[in-house]
């Protein structure tokens, strides 16, 4: 049997493998995006698909988080994507493509909420319009999702942030989703955990949920 020292250093030496893991995945992933972008430049422009198809859905829930309605977040996300085609050649380093990515969607969502708020004297973004995800919200039918989705949003907004970008984005890069939420590497993956756990809280809690 251990003994709770030992289960404390085995614990944190395994917290501290997975921490070196990611960011081995962060750096392998940055390089082969960093190529992808060289291929463009050098005009195999198709290369790009790669990269639209990995980090369309980090660009999305960033767009969101900054209080666009969906339709304006499908629109800022195309806008980040002309902007990368326009200026190719201006991104001074390649493997720090998914940033500079992250920062362009950021400032043309904030011009799109300065320019509603010009429309709308006085009015404010708004705070994470809708927190469900529109595509599969249509799709629901059930009591046990309605009730999922229900709990869901009762949920603080951070850990509504957290778990979207989590299951949006493919094998998930704890590098990028610090970089979409501003959170510290190291709290991504405790802060993931207390909000799942206080998910299964609020659904063990609902007859609805725990009953069928």
């Amino acid at each position: 049997m251990f003994s709770d020292g030992e289960v404390a250093v085995t614990a944190q030496a395994s917290a501290r493998s997975g921490a070196h893991a990611s960011d081995d995945t962060g750096s392998r992933r940055a390089e082969r995006l960093a190529r992808c972008l060289e291929r463009a430049r050098g005009g195999e422009i198709a290369a790009l698909d790669d990269v639209v198809r990995e980090l369309n859905p980090l660009l999305w829930h960033v767009a969101r988080a900054q209080g666009l309605d969906p339709g304006e977040a499908y629109d800022v996300v195309q806008t980040t994507w002309l902007e990368l085609l326009r200026r190719l050649d201006e991104i001074r380093a390649p493997a720090a493509l998914t940033s500079w990515l992250i920062s362009t969607t950021k400032r043309e969502a904030w011009r799109v909420n300065r320019s509603r708020s010009r429309v709308v004297d006085g009015a404010e973004p708004a705070e994470m319009a809708d927190s469900g995800p529109e595509l599969d919200e249509g799709l629901i039918t059930g009591e046990r999702d309605r009730a999922l989705w229900t709990h869901f949003r009762r949920l603080s907004r951070r850990c509504q942030e957290l778990l979207r970008v989590v299951a949006l984005v493919d094998r998930p890069d704890y590098t990028l989703v610090s970089e979409a939420l501003g959170m510290p590497h190291g709290s991504i993956g405790p802060t993931r955990g207390r909000c799942l756990a206080k998910l299964r809280e609020l659904l063990l809690a609902d007859p609805i949920w725990s009953t069928r």
